[in-house]
């Protein structure tokens, strides 16, 4: 049994875009209430 499977489960491969993309909103939405904070 290889170690690397081309694709066990979809649904990881799913699940670990949605974590990108939060965490990439979350980093988008700590920069903006940073330059919000620093303008007054």
């Amino acid at each position: 049994m290889p170690v690397l499977d081309p694709n066990p489960t979809d649904g990881r491969k799913q699940l670990g875009r949605i974590a990108l993309a939060f965490g990439a909103i979350v980093v988008l939405v700590a920069v903006i209430a940073t330059v919000a904070a620093s303008m007054g």
